[in-house]
């Protein structure tokens, strides 16, 4: 009797040893942290909007041929910035730091990331502002994760879901945001950091909130296109085979891109030449196509409400497709998403003419989907964030075109480090 009584006192003993677990769900200290970390990307994201715009305004006086010299100067000094305070690298390094050099991503880049993109992004450049914000709100996540002295997996998915915040604030789609700062990173045809979706998610909604209470943006969809309505079964049929000829622009675009990455990697010039020839290049082709200038936001709705004629529309998505490859080659700053889905609106538009009794809205998506899901490798975030953008909430066509668009691309991705053989270190 006594030892039963000794092992009974013994285990109580051990129950009031350990620490009393006050919260009964799932909730942790852990989700405020991804909240903060949210909160503050938002509150970036919103900033460094309010300053783009302030800039774009005022550099929007220049147009004409002035727009010619004004963006030389602007590519001048953004290769200034680079060369004088370091190079904040493309989306090709952000892949890579969180693959291979465990999750961390430098906010020394910072600065020079924040002024040269908004120097390129504001005169008039083919890139969008979605890879600075992910630069920025993704090592806001790993200095946030160092600060908690967060190690291995919790830091990677702290700076993945600072990359979340920076998407959903501006495509303004928490889910699509949270699944693309994912799927980018992906190795073959696996999603390797799933752990990380939680906080992705969480991040992304609380910088959702304050980018839409602060600017407003991403509340409703953001392009207008008809309304669609599923009216024959061979819907699906023609999602793919428009996805198929927008595949096909895809592989065009990375060949262009190849030939211009050449073509300045001969350039044995410093990086501000290569951004000022770049600059010029760039002016000419918006002097004669004032359409092609800027990243595509509020463009793709001047590009659907207007009506351009066949030979207009098909000048406009070559010369697009070499204004977006010259910009990522010569050293300027910035995102190709956007840019792109302007290139598939494009392409939409023409085929529509051929087309006209197939929906607006289903040609156009399925096309901006298909290009998308080809350069980047993002079936899953491309579906939904289209879905959200455009208000074409019935998005099995979306995926049916994404997964064409995917299945179809280059072995070799546009992104290298997305295939890297590398290990994780």
């Amino acid at each position: 009797m006594k030892l039963k009584k000794k092992r009974k006192l013994i285990t109580y003993l051990n129950i009031l040893d350990q620490p009393i677990q006050f919260n009964p769900f799932v909730f942790s200290r852990k989700f405020i942290l991804w909240a903060l970390l949210g909160l503050i990307g938002g509150l970036i994201a919103s900033v460094y909007w309010i300053v783009l715009e302030f800039f774009t305004h005022q550099l929007a006086f220049f147009d004409g041929w002035l727009v010619i010299p004004t963006m030389a100067i602007c590519g001048l000094l953004a290769g200034f910035v680079i060369h004088f305070i370091g190079d904040p690298g493309e989306i090709h390094l952000i892949v890579n730091n969180i693959r291979f050099n465990k999750g961390k991503l430098d906010p020394k880049n910072n600065p020079s990331m924040i002024l040269s993109s908004l120097l390129c992004i504001a005169s008039g450049g083919s890139l969008g502002p979605e890879a600075p914000l992910v630069q920025v709100t993704g090592s806001t996540g790993t200095w946030l994760g160092k600060v908690f002295r967060l190690k291995g997996e919790d830091l990677r998915s702290m700076s993945i879901a600072g990359m979340a915040s920076g998407f959903t604030a501006l495509f303004g789609a928490p889910l699509g945001g949270s699944l693309f700062s994912l799927e980018i990173l992906h190795h073959e045809h696996a999603v390797e950091y799933y752990k990380a979706i939680i906080p992705a998610f969480v991040a992304s909604s609380f910088s959702y909130m304050i980018f839409a209470l602060i600017i407003h943006l991403g509340i409703g969809p953001t392009w207008d296109l008809p309304a669609y309505e599923m009216l024959s079964k061979f819907d699906f049929a023609y999602a793919i085979l428009f996805a198929i000829i927008a595949t096909a622009i895809g592989w065009l675009f990375i060949v262009c891109t190849k030939f211009f990455k050449n073509i300045f990697a001969k350039l044995m010039v410093p990086i501000y030449i290569k951004t000022l020839i770049g600059g010029v290049l760039l002016g000419c082709i918006v002097y004669y196509l004032p359409i092609t200038r800027y990243f595509g936001h509020h463009e793709i709705n001047t590009l659907i409400l207007s009506d351009f004629p066949l030979k207009m529309l098909v000048l406009i998505l070559c010369f697009k497709i070499i204004a977006i490859a010259i910009t990522v080659t010569s050293g300027w700053r910035g995102g190709f998403i956007i840019p792109l889905f302007f290139t598939g609106a494009t392409l939409g538009l023409i085929l529509h003419q051929f087309l006209p009794s197939i929906s607006l809205s289903l040609t156009i998506v399925s096309c901006m989907a298909a290009i998308n899901a080809c350069v980047t490798r993002t079936p899953m975030s491309t579906t939904i964030l289209l879905s959200t953008l455009t208000g074409f909430t019935y998005f099995i066509p979306i995926l049916f075109a994404s997964l064409t668009g995917y299945f179809l691309a280059p072995r070799i991705p546009f992104i290298g480090s997305q295939m890297s053989e590398e290990k994780d270190a």
